[in-house]
């Protein structure tokens, strides 16, 4: 469980967040959603420890984030698995060699135990047999799913998404949203996922805040979101016209 209380953030005379109150649970998909501008990512850079909230506190279950010095921040980022919005792989090492990377900056393990771990890995995102190749070598897709085996290969406590469906197809998004849903509930991961994804939204939104104008706006269910009578949300969930359409169809019914 991951807890931000009232986080205000300000760049010079910018108010960026206002008073940010949420608690992102364990064993959770917990959904920071919002137009451009409103905030998740700095909230989610906050929340990692990337930026410093101007006022307000992060609290990593009964540990408060937010004071501690560089070794016990250091001690908490070694819980924390991270996928990038790019993937941000190296492309001049392997597959193999970009997940084994934390296991070399972090851990005692010997080759031999961190060829399994990586082996495993690459098993749970359905990538096994690619050990050798290059990320120049695989698509969109399986990038991503390289990105979540690094993100997963020091059996983190706390998984930070940032737009992982960023740049792929439908189909390709589905499969990660699945994933990252699956992975969450078998190690009972706190995973926040910054997205504008509507799809993603409603498939694996356990837990979502939403935000507007550096605000909390709305908190809820996948289930309540379409339900909820905030204008500001609604605005944001059927920005389309095609989605507009379908809930009139569905209002009628």
């Amino acid at each position: 469980m991951i807890q931000a209380k009232n986080i205000d953030k300000s760049f010079g005379e910018q108010q960026v967040l206002k008073g940010i109150t949420f608690t992102f649970e364990a064993g959770k998909t917990n959904l920071i959603i919002g137009r451009s501008g409103a905030g998740k990512t700095v909230l989610l850079k906050i929340l990692v420890g990337l930026q410093t909230p101007t006022g307000g506190e992060v609290w990593y279950d009964d540990v408060n984030f937010s004071r501690l010095d560089k070794a016990g921040m250091r001690a908490i980022r070694m819980k924390i698995g991270m996928l990038f919005q790019g993937s941000a792989l190296f492309d001049s090492l392997t597959v193999e060699q970009n997940i084994r990377f934390p296991l070399d900056m972090f851990t005692d393990k010997t080759p031999q135990q961190k060829l399994e771990r990586v082996n495993y890995c690459l098993e749970r995102v359905n990538l096994a047999g690619n050990n050798r190749k290059y990320p120049s070598e695989l698509s969109g897709g399986m990038q991503k799913r390289v990105g979540i085996a690094r993100a997963i290969v020091l059996e983190p406590q706390y998984l930070f998404c940032d737009e992982p469906n960023s740049g792929l197809d439908p189909k390709t998004s589905i499969l990660i949203d699945e994933l990252i849903s699956g992975i969450t509930k078998e190690n009972n991961i706190t995973t926040i996922i910054n997205t504008h994804d509507m799809n993603s939204v409603m498939e694996i939104g356990e837990n979502i805040c939403f935000l507007h104008e550096g605000r909390l706006e709305w908190s809820g269910s996948r289930t309540e979101v379409l339900d909820s009578d905030n204008e500001n949300l609604q605005s944001f969930i059927f920005a389309s016209p095609f989605l507009q359409r379908l809930r009139k169809s569905a209002l009628k019914m």
